[in-house]
């Protein structure tokens, strides 16, 4: 193969409690990415969407994830890379992870599955690097992986797939812009101790419930007591949202990644979908635009469109 085109999923990090090691993977929205191998160590980057990102590699989140994975590879080679974005920058969703993972997953498939999953975790982390500040890995994960992961590990890094139950999520994109460096730099330093031992209760019970399919029990563990407070601030709304959908039907949920979108589990779709309409009475009162999904979680990750 010289040229592949692909699917990349959004994602939602955190998954309310599990800060930086919890992350899932949505059918819906998703980018799309064409890449073709050349023969000569150059990254040529073009995106065909209105978001205005940098096309030069280096400044570049799926340029930077692809230099790590050519270093490793050491041959020379390049890449031509043609980005469709349609998951919003800044939007809670997992926009530079999907340009990050959906990079190196396609130049792998281009390179004979040369690198193992875990690697191409450890390569797309540098573009979110670029793009946060900081290697972490709650969004590449699961788009590389599909479905639910835990990042046990970053510094010697470990990545756990867990079984994704078949529930429904709604998710409310309200079109303002938060920024995952801005939502990083005004969490607490430190904790209390009673936070810390409630937050790794409700972590434990929801890996618990997510492995034995415990939907009450994933429902019982959807709680933030140390990210979410102070978080929710920047997100118009996001008390009313959440309290209201949790009335309508659903098991509870909370900021997606670091916001401005809000997420909501459901069982069924007609449960997601009156969730939706939640979400949609509460943002069109307040003036605000914003976009809704009703989606299920995606447990294959970047998907191949087509290849030759």
């Amino acid at each position: 193969m010289k040229k592949i085109k692909i699917a990349v999923p959004a994602t939602v990090a955190n998954l309310v409690c599990g800060f930086d090691v919890l992350g899932m993977a949505l059918n819906d929205p998703y980018d799309t990415m064409e890449l073709e191998l050349i023969d000569e160590p150059v990254i040529n980057i073009k995106h065909t969407d209105d978001y205005g990102l940098p096309e030069a590699a280096e400044q570049n989140v799926a340029g930077v994830a692809l230099q790590a994975l050519i270093e490793d590879f050491g041959n020379n080679i390049g890449f031509n890379v043609t980005v469709h974005k349609n998951i919003k920058p800044g939007s809670g969703l997992g926009s530079s992870a999907a340009g990050s993972a959906g990079a190196v997953v396609a130049a792998n498939h281009l390179l004979n599955e040369h690198f193992s999953k875990e690697d191409l975790v450890r390569f797309a982390m540098n573009g979110e690097k670029l793009a946060t500040g900081v290697k972490h890995a709650d969004n590449v994960a699961p788009c590389i992986y599909g479905g639910i992961t835990l990042v046990r590990s970053v510094f010697p890094l470990d990545i756990i797939s867990l079984a994704a139950p078949d529930l429904f999520v709604t998710v409310v994109h309200p079109q303002i812009e938060v920024k995952t460096a801005d939502a990083r730099q005004i969490l607490r330093k430190e904790v209390q101790l009673k936070d810390a031992i409630k937050q790794w209760g409700n972590i434990a019970g929801l890996v618990a419930g997510i492995l034995k399919n415990d939907i009450p029990l994933i429902g019982r563990s959807l709680e933030d007591v140390i990210i979410e407070p102070i978080r929710s601030i920047l997100i118009p709304g996001f008390g009313v949202v959440k309290q209201m959908c949790k009335e309508a039907g659903a098991l509870g949920g909370g900021i997606s990644g670091s916001g401005p979108s809000i997420f909501m589990l459901g069982e069924n779709e007609a449960i997601a979908k009156q969730v939706e309409q939640v979400m949609t009475n509460v943002y069109s009162a307040m003036g605000i635009d914003f976009k809704t999904y009703v989606t299920t979680i995606n447990p294959q990750g970047v998907k191949i469109l087509s290849s030759e």
